[in-house]
């Protein structure tokens, strides 16, 4: 617990006492309980676990489930709205802002929710779905939404979520080889397509062309 404070200090310049921190700080009050959930959840005592974890979300507005497993040192700043799924895993002197989904893509069974890796940030509004891993040192910006694997040392923005930049090196911003843009996707299918048809134009006009030709010719 003393470490927990700690880590408030040490992350949030606008904490001026030990006293401010363990009765205002929701964040802090949401890992606490979800500490005491975890144990019932671990030792098959679910209603319980869920009634600790449903009060706690009341009283926070940070819903975490008992089943997520957290490291040491993890901060939720301000936290109204945080959500955190059943299978998630979470590493250690990891960063949560107000807003931040770990969420699953469905009704799928067994390992469903993300894997944050060790001294991880994800901003404000942030949605990371599925079941895929978020390196270590990572930087998630503020409301991306990232649906696949994130490799260590990288910051990803935007919706779909990219990778702008990978060990301390920007990424080209046509460089969609880390992370999937449907967007871009599509657009290169459209003209890949528009292309073709341009080609069947002109084969059309050619053989019309002629055709008239042989026409003319002939009269």
């Amino acid at each position: 617990m003393k470490e927990d404070i700690t880590t408030i200090f040490e992350n949030d310049p606008a904490a001026r006492s030990w006293f401010e921190v363990v009765f205002t700080y929701a964040g802090l009050h949401a890992l606490w309980a979800h500490r005491v959930a975890h144990y019932f959840f671990v030792n098959r005592w679910y209603t319980i676990a869920r009634v600790i974890s449903q009060w706690s979300r009341f009283m926070t507005g940070i819903e975490i489930h008992p089943g997520a497993v957290i490291g040491r040192r993890f901060f939720i700043d301000h936290g109204m709205g945080v959500i955190i799924g059943e299978t998630c895993e979470i590493g250690d002197d990891v960063v949560l802002y107000q807003g931040v989904t770990l969420g699953g893509t469905g009704k799928e069974t067994g390992k469903r929710h993300p894997t944050i890796g060790s001294n991880v940030v994800i901003s404000s509004g942030a949605k990371v779905i599925g079941s895929f891993i978020v390196g270590d040192n990572s930087r998630i910006g503020a409301n991306a939404v990232v649906l696949s694997t994130v490799p260590p040392n990288s910051t990803v923005v935007g919706i779909p979520g990219r990778i702008v930049k990978q060990d301390g090196v920007r990424v080209g911003r046509l460089d969609h080889n880390n992370l999937p843009d449907p967007v871009i996707d599509m657009f290169r299918q459209l003209q890949k397509q528009i292309d073709e048809l341009k080609v069947e134009v002109r084969e059309i006009k050619h053989k019309s062309g002629g055709n008239q030709d042989h026409g003319a010719k002939n009269l």
